[in-house]
Formats: C-alpha cells, structure tokens, sequence
C-alpha cells in the first residue's frame, strides 16, 4: 500500500488541524518531522522531505500545507519519479520567507492540485495561482477560507480530503 506523507507548515499541524485529521482519516499516512518547526529553512525542510520519500519503497502522495507545500515541491522536483501525487493546500508565498531564489521555477511532472483561498493571510490567491501555473498545477480557490487552517475553522475538513480522493481517482484512472 502506498504512503501518504503529510508536510505540515509553520508550527506543524496541531490535533485538532485538518492534516491531522486527514492522518486518523486515511491510511497509511506518515508525517513529515522537521528539526525546528519555528524556522522554516527551505533547504532544510526539503531534505527531510526527499528523506521521508527516499524512504518509502513505493511513490508516495503528498499531502502538504502551507510552507510545507514550498518543502514537497523543491524535495519532489529532485525525486519526480518517486511521487504520484500533490494536494497544495495554501502554499505559503515564498517572499514572505525570503526564500523565492531558493524555489526552483520548475514545472512538476505529477499531478498536483493547488487550493488556495481569497483572504488567506500568508499569501495572495494571485500568488498562489501564479505558483500553480508555474507548477503545472490544477487551481481551485475555495473563496474567502482565510489560511485553510485551525484558525480558519479548517479542522475536519471533508471537502478537502473530497479533493484529495479525486485527485488519487483522477491518478488512478490514468496510470492504474
């Protein structure tokens, strides 16, 4: 069975956070642990994430949130082969962490889902889609869902893992 890696951002994903959710919702999930969860560095958040996919023996699908998305797509440009899939959730803007240079500007070559949100404090929808676009990534803006998290009422959340499961039958029904 294949693996689900959950890459929280910030803070990492409290219990009552929709990624936590999503970990006591699915199966065969693991979470992604980073050294310092108070300084996202993305070099370092990268590796532990190339780390986690290196160590599964099948492609895994990602599941990532906010500055955590910024760590699944620059691990995932260097294991490509490794992952199915990508859920997006409110990527955070690279500026704000002054880490643009480091993020590559690459196309991804899986599938990937990008969910944004209009009023999300941590980056603009319009820099969400641009980084989709960049990405290859479908968009989908959920309207005014703040960052899409705990503190915008994002703790269950059936219709993102709704999303996720499409995105998995979409991958599916292509690659069997």
């Amino acid at each position: 069975m294949e693996t689900i890696l959950i890459v929280p951002g910030l803070r990492n994903s409290g219990p009552h956070h929709w990624q936590t959710w999503f970990e006591t919702t699915l199966s065969n999930t693991r979470r992604v642990e980073q050294a310092d969860w108070e300084r996202p560095l993305l070099s370092e958040w990268a590796t532990r994430v190339r780390e986690a996919i290196d160590a599964e023996s099948d492609p895994v699908w990602i599941v990532a949130h906010s500055f955590g998305c910024l760590a699944a797509v620059s691990a995932a440009l260097v294991c490509a082969s490794r992952v199915r899939a990508a859920l997006l959730v409110a990527p955070a803007d690279p500026d704000r962490f002054e880490e643009t240079a480091a993020l590559a500007e690459e196309r991804l070559t899986f599938p990937s889902l990008v969910v944004a949100s209009n009023n999300d404090p941590w980056v603009r929808s319009s820099v969400a889609e641009y980084w989709a676009g960049i990405w290859g990534s479908s968009y989908r803006n959920i309207g005014d869902a703040g960052h899409i998290n705990i503190d915008s009422g994002y703790g269950p959340w059936p219709e993102g893992l709704r999303l996720f499961q499409e995105l998995r039958q979409q991958v599916l029904a292509f690659t069997g």
